[in-house]
């Protein structure tokens, strides 16, 4: 293999062996609010927040944080929805010296039990919303938790919406419940905001245990340090193009908890003074309307929004005119996805690379060129794509061979919460590895062939999903389309296609579909079956969600060895 092939390719205006120098995550909102004092940070339906107010509720947050005994070594959780007050809570505990849990919405009493307990978290800071607060209030009596302190919704909105929606929307509104746990968001940041300086080891003390979406059992919590985000933002900055500081606009709708949206999003924003419009989710008719209005210029999304957005009737004229950046993540993106968009809406959508244990940015798509169709790009600046053998890890893939793809970086975790022995399975010599399998071409750009996790073992040939969901989204007829693997007496497991029409008035037949697909698979690779859906399960990012369809398909099962006993 020919050492850093990327390297001849690489964009003339990055380089990519540059050395990042890390300061403390929180210092992103002071170099911001030093600059650009007056520049609006967030927008949230209306109400505005300059980046000297920002930084302002920031510090008051990190004085009444420490003066419940937040510091090192203590972890705090956030449990919001998108709004100023989940970015300040996040860089009131890094700034109060502490560690930021993220933690779902979606999740349920059990789960985020699960979490809170092995985590550690002391602390919460959430809403009064009835889907939050009710909730997270049963977390804290069954669990470790010492207090929540709860922000109330309406001081988010703008006058009149404040009043109204207290007036209009009673029953989104929990009755808070003034116990043990109960500490005001508002009292708590009566302060003089001038916390308590914390010394922060940039490159050992953890900003966020990030908590990786697991199928099944309890998911990880991946440990990213100050310097491994920080540097991350740093990368993906020297990456884009044309940014100008305290002039770039932003629609906000991934959710904050994600480590995509923390970083791409949150952070990235910060860095460049960015206005932040923020959507509290994507509900396309709201965020079009949004960005005629706003005119972004920097805009990330996962799959199934731009799948949304392509086929909004309104499209081309969605507000994406004066886009400088438009990267997708979270999933892979179908390629007839990309090729449609940038021919519909005139943009080039750069598919990045990464996950949570990578903060979680590794590659992207050169934005100086053509993206390269099915790649996720090349390797980002000072970091390192190598494809090992599965089989034999000290084995270095030939170019164009597949293999386990591991990424050496500035970005890498320090390790998992608590698991020593899962953190060395994945981090050799300060390289991580993935588990996703694919190969490098000539010039350094990186496929996947498919994630390790989602592999389908059919009578012992491997099946990867995204070569069937390929082919699948190949007919002009689908709109989207998710491949798993189902229990199968004799071959073990089968691959079934879930799909969904772009036209749900369209009679296509399944033996229809098959048949366009037989040409364009092997004999083990073609599914089956194929079920068509009005829509299929998405977790809270949009992205397609395999997990539920499995568990239903596993119960199907069960219950037919159990009525063929």
């Amino acid at each position: 293999m020919v050492e850093h092939p990327w390297i001849a390719g690489y964009p003339k205006h990055v380089a990519w062996d540059q050395k990042f120098t890390a300061k403390p995550l929180y210092a992103l909102v002071e170099d911001a609010a030093q600059d650009f004092p007056d520049c609006i940070a967030y927008d949230f339906m209306g109400k505005q927040l300059s980046y000297r107010d920002f930084l302002a509720r920031v510090n008051r947050m990190a004085k009444g944080l420490q003066g419940l005994g937040v510091g090192k070594g203590v972890h705090v959780g956030i449990f919001l929805p998108n709004c100023p007050q989940f970015a300040i809570a996040y860089f009131g505990i890094l700034k109060a010296g502490g560690t930021v849990v993220n933690y779902s919405p979606l999740y349920v009493e059990h789960e985020l039990i699960a979490q809170v307990e092995d985590s550690e978290t002391d602390i919460m800071i959430t809403m009064d919303l009835a889907a939050l607060y009710p909730t997270i209030h049963e977390v804290a009596r069954k669990s470790r938790l010492k207090h929540l302190v709860v922000e109330h919704f309406s001081n988010a909105l703008p006058f009149p919406k404040n009043i109204l929606f207290r007036l209009l929307k009673g029953g989104m509104v929990a009755r808070i419940i003034q116990d043990k746990y109960h500490v005001d968001y508002t009292q708590l940041l009566q302060n003089d905001g001038l916390p308590a300086p914390v010394d922060i080891d940039v490159n050992e003390d953890v900003a966020v245990i990030q908590f990786t979406g697991g199928t099944t059992g309890i998911p990880k919590g991946a440990m990213l340090t100050h310097a491994n985000v920080y540097i991350n933002v740093l990368q993906l900055a020297a990456w884009a193009i044309d940014l100008e500081r305290g002039k770039e606009v932003i629609i906000g709708c991934l959710p904050f908890f994600h480590v995509f949206a923390m970083t791409v999003v949150m952070d990235l924003s910060i860095f460049v003074a960015a206005k932040v419009v923020i959507q509290p989710k994507f509900e396309l008719n709201g965020v079009i309307k949004m960005m005629k209005r706003e005119k972004p210029t920097l805009f990330a999304g996962v799959p199934t929004m731009f799948t949304a957005l392509l086929n909004h009737k309104s499209a081309p004229d969605i507000g994406m005119d004066n886009i400088k950046m438009c990267m997708s993540g979270g999933a892979p993106l179908p390629v007839e996805l990309g090729q449609a968009f940038k021919n519909k809406i005139h943009i080039a959508i750069s598919e990045g690379y990464g996950l949570t244990e990578t903060s979680p940015v590794s590659t992207s798509n050169p934005y100086d060129r053509e993206s390269r169709k099915g790649s996720i790009g090349l390797p980002l600046p000072a970091t390192e794509v190598i494809i090992i053998d599965r089989e034999n890890p000290a084995k270095i893939m030939p170019l164009g061979e597949n293999g386990e793809i591991c990424i050496r970086g500035p970005q890498v975790m320090k390790g998992y919460w608590k698991r020593a022995e899962a953190t060395a399975e994945v981090i050799v010599d300060g390289m991580l590895r993935t588990g996703d399998v694919g190969y490098m071409d000539d010039e350094g750009f990186t496929y996947i062939i498919d994630r390790d996790k989602d592999l389908i073992l059919v009578g012992g040939f491997n099946v990867y999903p995204r070569v069937v969901e390929e082919a699948i989204y190949e007919h002009p007829a689908v709109h989207e389309v998710t491949v798993i693997g189902i229990p199968d007496d004799y071959l073990g497991e089968r691959p079934k296609a879930f799909v969904t029409l772009k036209n749900p008035d369209e009679n296509l037949e399944e033996a229809e579909l098959l048949a366009f697909i037989r040409d364009r698979l092997g004999k083990h690779e073609r599914p089956r079956e194929i079920e068509f859906r009005a829509e299929l399960p998405k977790t809270m990012i949009g992205k397609l969600s395999k997990k539920e369809l499995v568990a239903e398909e596993k119960a199907k099962y069960a219950e037919a060895k159990h009525k063929g006993r």
